[in-house]
């Protein structure tokens, strides 16, 4: 199988924005953003699925990256399977909305989440890569602290 979709990473102030998948999917946390529906665009996944999963409304700012992830085990069953996952991620701002969970989805809650903390979080491998980016095409070092996004 392979699933094309679309992400986005919003950090304000030193906090990223981030969803929590719902048991069923393993209960760790990653950023916003979904499949791309036929016909629509990625840019629009984006906005959509953020909306979606956290209440908020964004803006997409940037193209960062484009991940490719072949999947050979269930990280939750542990049973084998053959997924091709590509991940379009974007930089994006929040203009609009009220922070809420999504209810009956594939997530159950949304946080602003420091930066700093986020070592101590269960997360997905796409939270990392996409901070990766963002941090990169900020032209901010690895790392580096709480500072983040301020502004």
């Amino acid at each position: 199988m392979q699933r094309t979709a679309a992400y986005i990473v919003c950090v304000d102030d030193g906090q990223v924005l981030l969803s929590r998948l719902t048991p069923r999917l393993g209960s760790r946390w990653t950023l916003p953003g979904g499949g791309i529906e036929h016909g629509e665009h990625p840019v629009d996944t984006a906005v959509r699925e953020a909306e979606e999963e956290t209440g908020l409304e964004v803006r997409v700012d940037d193209l960062l990256t484009v991940d490719s992830i072949h999947l050979v085990r269930d990280h939750v069953t542990g049973d084998e399977m053959d997924h091709h996952a590509i991940r379009i991620i974007y930089s994006g701002t929040v203009v609009g909305g009220t922070l809420r969970d999504e209810v009956g989805g594939s997530s159950d809650a949304a946080a602003w989440t420091p930066l700093a903390a986020l070592d101590g979080i269960e997360q997905v491998s796409l939270v990392k890569i996409g901070l990766a980016a963002w941090r990169a095409a900020q032209g901010v070092l690895p790392g580096a602290g709480a500072a983040e996004g301020a502004g």
